[in-house]
């Protein structure tokens, strides 16, 4: 009985919904010789599809199937212990619910109870409440039919014994089957539940008052105590940008709903599609602005599958509760690699030399070409690849010097030099890797390039903005600059469709590459594991750990506990306040951890199963309370 004082009853099928499989398919590669297996279990698949869509009779449909099978009593325990681990996932979870509404919950099959019987009484299920047919057997023990007079091998006895039953109150149905919605379409049930987590039938679900990815789904909508929180089916992730397959795998594989767009979208289209999303994973061209996070009703988390995050607001997400997950190391080696590649290429003159092969003109010369041993290589940031870079180039012979506006240790014999004009007056190769804060914006510009080297080579794969590209086209004409790389542009397109226009087009010795640093195979599939799995672990544990606008903080597993966490503005007084309201409502705390950092506090509570939701609405109401959720 619910809190309005109406009872509430709940009948669940049994095949595909309280197991994954049919039980008669699973007796089919138990019962069947090997060789004869494939054809049987494709006839038997066959056969239950009618059953299920309406198509067949019951007693056809099981007579048919039994036939093929011939097995014997002596294969039901064998078919016991395998459907004992083929339950379904969320009745497992949510197995607390079964046993704690014993009585008010019904097993209703067109199956056979000497199989179904003992699976869900490990649930609590009352061994009175599991209504199905029975088998018939000969002398030998050989299952030859069931008893025919069982209204459950009968079509419409679903819904003759749920009338039988005269429970006084509501019935939600539960089930995968055509059978299933026969109960309410024949007036016996107050809801049916058209459950997808094994397999879906569009006779049915099309039929269905609701879907029901997933127990926990069904739970959560009819108002019920499910085991987790939040049903992941209602978490809704949209990747952009072509992300690597393997983020959508992860994703899909914990259960959310996943919409993938190839490119980019401009801020009017993501307004739009932002809406009700959960998850955004983006690359370097969508831009999460202050327009698009006001559009963003329900979203926890953005995940940029790069290294940089100044294509995203993060003040803005931070002041709404949002975290903000990046792949600071997925893709250094791949960077690291072109640029090494690159130097090599621009030192020996390569790309000039190919175009005129191109061209049929054969320039066989050392002119202007030089080893990389020896040179010296200016590097602007000495960041994750920056340092990468420093390495494989001092391995490579290069004397390395570097500049970084933080105080960083210097790897192998790498000098650090005191301003950014003095590594520039001394490098043979300049080469930039800085972030893409706004005070970065033409970094390199005409008193930059004026303080290099004559014959300088020059590359940038950090950020478009960074250099000026006016500047760098006066002095390439100069011939100060003999040979550069760029793989980022102030301006870049949306689409592979989108032409390329920039002044850099058509210079000699000078490498234009399509913002392609990181994009090898190995680097994708590293970030499209890496940036899901910490968003993942945000959602189900509230870990921020890898975050780059929250406090960062690793949590262990929370186990028999509900998990409280509170995102508010960094002021005196909140992890008190939190405190006292828990105290108010006599909640044990099993452990708390607090983080802080300079505009917001992040505290994880851990209570005791059991507590009022009152108190979930007073949490919300402290003071400076951006986000409050439960986990459990």
């Amino acid at each position: 009985m619910d809190n309005t004082g109406v009872n509430k009853y709940f009948v669940f099928d049994f095949d595909s919904t309280f197991t994954k499989v049919e039980a008669l398919d699973v007796l089919c590669e138990i019962a069947v010789p090997s060789e004869k297996r494939a054809e049987a279990l494709a006839e038997i698949k066959k056969t239950t599809d009618l059953g299920m869509e309406g198509k067949l009779s019951l007693i056809e449909s099981l007579t048919k199937r039994l036939n093929i099978l011939k097995a014997n009593k002596s294969h039901l325990p064998i078919l016991v212990e395998k459907l004992k681990g083929l339950v379904s996932e969320s009745v497992i979870r949510n197995k607390s619910f079964f046993e704690s509404n014993t009585d008010n919950i019904y097993i209703i099959s067109n199956g056979f109870k000497e199989f179904i019987e003992p699976i869900v009484v490990d649930y609590g299920i009352r061994r009175d409440h599991i209504l199905a047919n029975t088998f018939v057997y000969d002398a030998e023990g050989f299952i030859v039919g069931f008893d025919t007079s069982n209204e459950l091998c009968q079509n419409k006895g679903k819904a003759k014994k749920v009338k039988a039953l005269g429970l006084d109150g509501e019935i939600y149905v539960i089930g995968d089957g055509y059978t299933d919605y026969e109960i309410k379409a024949e007036g016996e049930a107050t809801r049916f539940y058209a459950f997808t987590e094994n397999i879906s039938r569009d006779s049915v679900t099309a039929k269905a008052d609701h879907i029901a990815p997933n127990i926990d789904e069904f739970l959560y909508h009819s108002g019920l105590q499910a085991a987790v929180s939040y049903p992941k089916n209602r978490i809704n992730v949209l990747l952009l940008e072509n992300v690597h397959p393997e983020a959508i795998k992860l994703f899909k594989h914990e259960g959310y709903n996943v919409e993938f767009v190839k490119g980019a979208l401009d801020e009017a289209e993501l307004c739009e599609k932002i809406k009700n999303v959960s998850i955004l994973g983006i690359r370097s061209k969508t831009m999460v602005t202050e327009k698009v996070l006001q559009n963003a009703n329900k979203l926890l988390a953005v995940g940029a599958f790069c290294i940089g995050t100044n294509q995203i607001d993060l003040k803005g997400c931070q002041q709404r509760g949002i975290a903000v997950f990046n792949a600071p190391y997925s893709n250094t080696r791949s960077v690291v690699e072109l640029a090494i590649g690159q130097i090599i290429m621009l030192m020996r003159n390569i790309p000039h030399k190919s175009e005129k092969m191109h061209q049929g003109i054969w320039d066989k010369s050392a002119g202007n070409s030089h080893e990389i041993r020896g040179k010296k290589l200016g590097l602007v940031g000495y960041g994750n690849i920056g340092t990468q870079l420093s390495v494989i180039a001092e391995n490579l012979g290069m004397e390395v010097y570097y500049y970084d506006t933080v105080e960083k240790l210097s790897l192998g014999n790498a000098k650090k030099c005191s301003s950014l004009h003095e590594l520039l007056g001394l490098a043979d190769v300049v080469s930039l890797h800085v972030d893409g804060r706004a005070s970065n914006k033409n970094l390199i510009d005409e008193s930059e390039f004026e303080a290099m080297k004559n014959g300088v080579i020059f590359l940038n794969l950090a950020r478009g903005h960074v250099v000026n590209i006016e500047a760098f086209a006066k002095y390439y004409k100069t011939g100060k600059i003999r040979g550069a790389s760029f793989d980022v542009y102030p301006y870049e397109p949306k689409t592979n469709d989108e032409e390329f226009v920039s002044a850099l087009r058509g210079f000699k010795n000078v490498i234009l590459t399509p913002h392609i640093g990181g994009s090898t195979e190995e680097a994708q599939f590293n970030i499209g594991q890496f940036v899901p799995n910490k968003i993942i672990q945000y959602i189900n544990s509230g870990s921020t750990y890898g975050s780059v606008n929250f406090p960062e903080i690793q949590l262990p597993e929370f186990k028999n506990a509900h998990r409280l966490i509170h995102v508010h503005g960094n002021m005196p007084g909140i992890l008190a306040k939190i405190n006292n309201m828990l105290a108010k409502y006599n909640i044990n705390i099993l452990g708390q951890y607090l983080k802080t950092n300079e505009a917001i506090g992040y505290v994880i509570t851990d209570i005791d199963k059991v507590h009022d939701k009152d108190l979930e609405k007073e949490m919300k109401e402290i003071n400076e309370t951006i986000r409050f959720r439960v986990l459990y």
